[in-house]
């Protein structure tokens, strides 16, 4: 099975790519793609220097980012919005968008996109842009998204998951508490917090990207998926374990594992552990782990037999 283990340089962003009619200021790499084996998956660092800006644009594919650092004034269907780290936004197919550098600092970000970007030699296109096209209009219209108003669409923020017994504890009355649905709410096991940023509820039907924190002696055994995944570690340290190979991974360390391969992941370090993981395609309503442990306690009880 294949599974391939990488680490951002960001170093790559000291050169933007050379301006053009579409964009300036723009760095971009790609970390996980069909050099590392995926066959639906791209996921890219990227970003925009100080006055850099990508024009109004639409592609084929669908397409989620995740911001680390930097203020990003982003248009997504003729609304715009202001975007900081922890910030997180998705472009559906066929929706036109634009991003321009809203601040005095590079803008830095995570992007997973599915299907693949076309190659250049392809013969076809994938992305076309707008040839009418103002920057300075996108960052002058752009603000701070109201994420409690139910109308806003295809952004959102997450500052990580603080330690379950903090984040389980109801504090406020029974009554009168606001509601809470599956866009906000924690799915919680074996000292795991998952957070769904980007998922069929949110309106993507092809990719999923969520946070992961492990609290301490949080544990994932030894399982695989019939859809690929990547890992992008944001905060602490975690052994794991992947198609037989141990690895420990630190912040900055990028992990791809493709169908079938068999990944499992502890936390038996002294700190919680916190990632960005993504989906594609998305996963099926059932069957989307298969555990190796249970699988292989069935054969040695079948061949007991």
């Amino acid at each position: 099975m294949v599974h391939h283990v990488s680490r951002i340089d960001w170093s790559f962003a000291d050169t933007p790519l050379p301006a053009s009619p579409t964009s300036s200021g723009l760095f971009r790499q790609v970390l996980v793609g069909p050099a590392q084996g995926a066959v639906h998956t791209e996921l890219a660092a990227g970003g925009l220097a100080p006055g850099g800006w990508l024009g109004r644009h639409v592609h084929s594919f669908e397409e989620a980012l995740y911001v680390l650092a930097g203020e990003l004034a982003i248009e997504i269907g003729g609304t715009t919005h202001r975007l900081a780290a922890g910030d997180y936004a998705l472009m559906t197919v066929g929706t036109w968008h634009a991003l321009v550098n809203a601040g005095d600092e590079p803008v830095r970000w995570l992007s997973v996109n599915t299907p693949q970007r076309v190659a250049p030699d392809a013969g076809r296109k994938d992305t076309f842009f707008d040839r009418d096209f103002d920057p300075a209009a996108v960052v002058a219209a752009s603000a701070r998204p109201r994420l409690s108003d139910p109308t806003t669409r295809f952004v959102g923020h997450y500052d990580g998951t603080p330690p379950q017994l903090e984040a389980l504890r109801v504090d406020d009355h029974a009554r009168g508490r606001k509601p809470i649905g599956m866009d906000v709410a924690l799915l919680v096991y074996s000292g795991i917090s998952v957070k769904l940023l980007v998922d069929r509820t949110f309106g993507a039907d092809l990719v999923t990207m969520f946070t992961v924190d492990y609290e301490i002696g949080g544990a994932a055994q030894a399982h695989d998926h019939p859809f690929e995944e990547t890992y992008v570690f944001l905060a602490g340290q975690v052994n794991a374990e992947l198609d037989g190979t141990p690895y420990t991974f630190r912040p900055g360390d990028v992990v791809f594992a493709g169908v079938g391969s068999v990944h499992g992941f502890w936390n038996e370090g002294t700190e919680r552990v916190r990632w960005l993981e993504t989906q594609a395609p998305q996963p099926p309503a059932r069957h989307a782990y298969r555990w190796a442990p249970t699988w292989k306690r069935f054969e040695e009880e079948q061949d007991a037999g």
